[in-house]
């Protein structure tokens, strides 16, 4: 057996000690893609219906609930089929989802999303018979039906089988109609409150500064880093729909945090603009492991009286590195620097991961990381 010891990925982060390099301002964006106005928001609505020809890849006999759910639509049409008797494969139990915008009318339609409950192999193919869709008081505010669409296709079968992309679950869009309209009201205080998305203290002052600027000092005040205040002038609150079309298109410039977003299941990694590092050397090794096996007969020795034939199973496991690359980052590196040095390394997302997480460990990552 040859085995010689393994080495991961190696950083070697020496300690950080001038001041950041200070990143470029982002450019202006609208108000109305920062902030949007407090009280008025979409209802989630959720529904459980079928989805109905599949070709044989929808839920088995384990799953109860779906062949109850069909038997219980078939007696609606006359028709009385015990549940326990069905057997179905080309029907599926789901979970259809949306959201209702704040100002929709009645017939308006929006996006569906349907999800598997069952064990289900895959809805490709599949229309989703109608089903009501109930908001958080219960009520029916939709009905959604139509084709689904997966974005992705599956074949074969057993151990001879492509998949590609998520196949348990798809969208209708456009497939909910919309039946009752939710009640909001618009404020009538002659106050209003901006929300932004991503609270902050530096973005929520530049967002009083602009309405300042737009619409005269005083008008506007920083509550907090997530809320800032807009006063309504005079008859302003009988026509606010007019106002906020005022208020909405003033640029802003916004402030960024440093991120690094990271997803292990999918490999994905989404780094921000302003990320920096400190003062690093970063080395990759690439690392391979064979290990085979090999059967050999035992023999006793001659005129042995205890001895017997046995089959002894030979081990050998190999353990290889490729010399890995040294890349030294300079103290402030940006968002270029490092995906240069990640690429030169020839580094995977997954391996990227790894550094990211024992840059942010060793201090030298100055971003927050996010693993989702």
């Amino acid at each position: 057996m040859t085995c010689r010891q393994p080495a991961a990925t190696i950083l070697l982060v020496t300690a950080a000690l001038a001041a950041l390099a200070v990143p470029a301002a982002a450019g202006p964006v609208r108000l109305k893609d920062v902030a949007t106005l407090q009280g008025v928001q979409a209802t989630p609505l959720i529904g459980y219906g079928l989805v109905v020809g599949l070709n044989k890849s929808g839920d088995k006999r384990q799953t109860l609930f779906s062949a109850q759910t069909l038997a219980n639509m078939l007696e609606r049409f006359g028709i009385s089929v015990p549940g326990g008797q069905i057997k179905i494969e080309n029907v599926a139990a789901v979970m259809v989802t949306a959201e209702l915008p704040a100002f929709v009318r009645t017939g308006a339609r929006v996006d569906v999303t349907v999800s598997s409950v069952g064990d289900a192999r895959s809805l490709q193919g599949g229309t989703l018979l109608p089903t009501g869709m109930r908001g958080p008081d219960g009520a029916v505010y939709a009905l959604a039906q139509g084709p689904l669409s997966i974005g992705g296709f599956g074949g074969g079968d057993g151990g001879n089988s492509v998949q590609v992309n998520h196949l348990t679950a798809g969208r209708v869009p456009g497939g909910a109609l919309v039946q009752t309209v939710s009640r909001v009201q618009m404020p009538s205080t002659p106050d209003i409150t901006l929300a932004l998305r991503d609270p902050d203290f530096i973005s929520a002052n530049r967002v009083a500064e602009a309405i300042n600027k737009e619409l005269g000092t005083g008008t506007a005040r920083v509550l907090d880093a997530a809320n800032v205040s807009v006063h309504v002038p005079d008859g302003g609150t009988s026509s606010l729909s007019d106002f906020m079309a005022r208020l909405e298109p003033i640029a802003v410039t916004v402030d960024e945090v440093a991120r690094v977003v990271v997803n292990e299941r999918t490999g994905t990694v989404v780094v921000g603009s302003h990320v920096t590092l400190g003062s690093a050397a970063v080395a990759h090794g690439n690392l391979s492991v064979r290990i085979s096996s090999q059967n050999e007969v035992s023999q006793p020795a001659p005129l042995s009286k205890k001895g017997e034939t046995a089959v002894v199973t030979q081990t050998q496991v190999d353990v290889k590195e490729s010399g890995g690359k040294l890349v030294a980052l300079e103290e402030g590196a940006t968002l270029y620097d490092v995906v240069r040095a990640l690429n030169a390394l020839g580094a995977t997302p997954r391996d990227i991961i790894a550094i990211m997480q024992a840059l942010r460990a060793a201090g030298a990552l100055r971003a927050e990381l996010v693993i989702i």
